[in-house]
């Protein structure tokens, strides 16, 4: 019997929030509220750059925990860069190992250059786990 296999693309969140680098840490928050986003792409300068990713964490652990305000911090001091992405076509089971030895949460999905979406431990827990058991 083959097994089955589930694919990043299938259990990726698809809508995401993409800013700026030079956005500050007030304008990402104010963005991933509206948006409901506890992750932000960061987007490439030009074609040679990579993408970066904040999370919630980088902004408690880099701004809230020191004091920092967070209309004076830029999102580039405190993202992380480069991404470590995810192919579309990948098992989830294979995601799961990547977060695994790399200390990962979320990672975007990146097709052709270009972020398509974002998969993290609940996307392939809910959706590519459970949809294994079935």
């Amino acid at each position: 019997m083959q097994k089955k296999v589930i694919k990043a693309r299938d259990v990726m969140v698809a809508k995401h929030l993409e800013l700026d680098g030079m956005a500050t840490v007030a304008q990402a928050l104010q963005a991933m509220r509206a948006e409901k986003a506890s992750v932000v792409i960061v987007k490439k300068r030009n074609e040679h750059d990579a993408f970066g990713i904040l999370l919630l964490s980088d902004i408690a652990k880099k701004v809230l925990a020191k004091d920092r305000a967070a209309e004076r911090v830029n999102v580039y001091e405190i993202m992380s860069k480069p991404v470590i992405p995810v192919d579309p076509e990948m098992d989830v089971r294979y995601c799961a190992r990547l977060f695994d030895r790399f200390g990962l949460s979320n990672a975007p999905v990146i097709e052709n250059g270009e972020v398509i979406g974002i998969v993290s431990y609940d996307e392939l827990v809910f959706d590519g786990l459970c949809e294994l058991m079935d």
